[in-house]
């Protein structure tokens, strides 16, 4: 008797996930929806996340099966691509192609994108590498940006992360900013507050406090960036902001996710075992910035694809096919633009961004 209620409970468990797939599948964004406002304050947050495990990691074996006789193919930018300048910052030395399977078209090839904002200067590159072995499907697109030619910002959501402890954000790019013409892109920030309560503060807010022991990008006035290991340091003068989310990836060259103590960390963290979409910043050793975006990723393939792009140090940000996104904006005068993702399978966050957002985000803009 006990036997077969396991059998049935396991049977329901499968339904549920094949279920869950093909829902995921046809509306990203009315899963994600349906899971942060129904699922979780019904069953609670641990509850949905070993959901989420299932959905997820059966999509992926799913994927495993199917893909071993099918073409893997690359991810197809929204931009057009420009020769080289003189005078690139950027650094474009081809990522070696990984040993464990046969390399596709433009593969580590970086390519400059055209942007309508730098008609005669490349600031920002394009590329795609695949760090696991075992899954060629698992594609990483990584972007290249001059931090020399822009500079980052960020903004609290509406909700996320500090509005449950009455901190809300204005949720949009600051208006004297979209009316400046100088908006270039905007990408997708961290977790919620129930899934870390990591921390954040803009312009001397505190959205929620600082957190040791968690990967945090800091950034200041004069536009420069630092990516480092918080454990109660100080920051620093003329901070403009501060943004926490999980334990660091890489930290002065060396994968985080390998040291013992980010280990126990992860383990701990919602989602550390799901394959799914997942996004990360990085930053090499000339100060440029990467952004990392890609589909069946664990933490520990998102910090390889991270290193394999000449990341010295990396965090993880949001994650989830609905809540990865990057954001090109080319400017129309008066304040008015136009926008792209940066890729066709990444959903477009541009009215999101310039109009309001539940969560936080970066933003890039012209110096």
């Amino acid at each position: 008797m006990f036997a077969k209620i396991i059998k049935t409970l396991l049977l329901l468990i499968t339904i549920t996930a094949l279920a869950g797939v093909v829902f995921i599948k046809l509306n990203t964004s009315a899963a994600a929806e349906f899971t942060d406002n129904v699922l979780r304050p019904a069953f609670g947050a641990k509850n949905v996340i070993f959901l989420e495990k299932i959905f997820f990691n059966t999509s992926d074996k799913l994927h495993q099966i199917t893909s071993k006789n099918s073409p893997v193919f690359a991810p197809v930018s929204n931009f057009e691509f420009q020769t080289n300048d003189d005078n690139l910052t950027l650094s474009i030395q081809p990522i070696p192609a990984p040993p464990d399977f046969k390399k596709l078209k433009s593969e580590g090839d970086w390519k400059i994108l055209k942007l309508d904002s730098f008609p005669n200067q490349g600031v920002v590159a394009q590329t795609f590498v695949r760090p696991d072995k075992d899954r060629p499907y698992s594609v990483v697109t990584i972007a290249q940006i001059d931090m020399k030619s822009l500079q980052l910002g960020i903004v609290a959501g509406t909700k996320e992360p500090g509005g449950k402890v009455g901190n809300p954000g204005s949720g949009k790019v600051p208006n004297e900013l979209v009316i400046s013409n100088r908006l270039v892109a905007a990408f997708d920030g961290g977790f919620q507050f129930r899934d870390g309560e990591y921390g954040m503060i803009v312009n001397g807010k505190t959205y929620l406090p600082l957190k040791n022991d968690l990967g945090t990008i800091v950034g200041y006035k004069n536009g420069s960036i630092k990516i480092i290991d918080y454990i109660g340091q100080d920051l620093g003068q003329d901070v403009a902001f501060v943004r926490q989310n999980c334990p660091i990836l890489i930290n002065d060259g060396n994968l985080g996710v390998e040291d013992i103590k980010n280990k126990k960390l992860w383990g701990r963290t919602p989602s550390a075992g799901i394959y799914t979409w997942r996004t990360g910043l990085g930053l090499t050793k000339n100060g440029n910035l990467l952004f990392a975006v890609g589909n069946s990723l664990t933490p520990e393939t998102l910090a390889l694809a991270l290193k394999m792009a000449g990341a010295q140090n990396a965090i993880q940000l949001d994650i989830n096919p609905n809540w990865v996104r990057f954001n090109l904006f080319s400017p129309q005068g008066d304040g008015k633009y136009t926008s792209k993702p940066l890729t066709h399978d990444l959903k477009d966050g541009s009215s999101a961004y310039l109009n309001g957002y539940t969560k936080d985000f970066f933003y890039l803009y012209k110096r």
